[in-house]
């Protein structure tokens, strides 16, 4: 067996050189090869109040509640309960609670003062309608917080970048990582896919605006999804989460 001599290696190529052989075997490889470990790299956490307001206005928006009582809940996994605690230790307020009967908790804000630290952070951040209507409705026009209101008028982000941790939040909360193998007479084909499903197109076209990708209809269910089924548009999604990292246990999927 020939041995192996000598081994170079410079961005961008690999180069391997044999003995006995007068060859060299070039591998091109388009872009620097990432170390791959076993273990889970360290989440990147946001480093200001301005990037964890975008992180938590996605997180609202997916998953969470602005209730009646002036109270604000956002429901997580039950393997995503450290996140849960680590949202609740970041603000300062709130309360996590095992939802009976399901796989789930809860993070209730309900002290005056950690709903409005919550509407300062999530102040202009908000993408869905849904969300900041309740947000003005169920509290900032309530007699307990009319004062925030006036303090700073309370606007929704109308705008289509999503270069900040509003994606990473919203995902988070309601998109799923998944790698499908189609298999046809004629073919076999591979799908990286990055999907969320609502009720409603105007985030999932946002979202598409953003990354690329499909957005759907299902009619048995009557919701909407968006897909991301080509390498092209796994490589934008690929190069928006290595940069504004997950945060729950769906990071690990991610990664995979």
């Amino acid at each position: 067996m020939t041995k192996l001599k000598r081994q170079s290696q410079s961005a961008g190529n690999l180069s391997v050189h044999a003995a006995g052989s007068s060859e060299t075997t070039r591998v091109e490889i388009a872009e620097n090869v990432k170390g791959i470990s076993d273990h889970i790299p360290t989440h990147r956490k946001p480093a200001n109040d301005e990037e964890f307001g975008h992180y938590l206005a996605g997180l609202i928006d997916g998953d969470g509640h602005i209730s009646t009582q002036q109270q604000i809940a956002i429901s997580f996994h039950h393997n995503d309960a450290p996140l849960a605690y680590y949202v609740k230790s970041r603000l300062g307020f709130g309360s996590v609670y095992k939802v009976k009967n399901k796989r789930a908790v809860v993070l209730v804000v309900a002290a005056r003062a950690g709903v409005e630290k919550v509407m300062r952070l999530v102040n202009g951040k908000f993408r869905t309608e849904r969300r900041y209507e309740q947000a003005i409705n169920r509290i900032l026009n309530h007699k307990k917080f009319v004062g925030l209101l006036e303090e700073k008028a309370f606007t929704q982000n109308c705008s289509t970048d999503l270069d900040n941790h509003w994606l990473s939040g919203f995902s988070d909360a309601d998109a799923s990582f998944q790698l499908k193998t189609l298999v046809s007479l004629t073919r076999r084909e591979v799908r990286l896919n990055f999907q969320v499903d609502q009720k409603t197109k105007p985030t999932l076209l946002l979202i598409q605006g953003y990354l690329g990708g499909n957005v759907g209809y299902r009619e048995s269910t009557d919701t909407y999804y968006y897909g991301s089924t080509s390498f092209g548009v796994a490589r934008n999604v690929v190069n928006y989460f290595d940069r504004f990292h997950l945060l729950s246990s769906k990071h690990l999927n991610y990664l995979k």
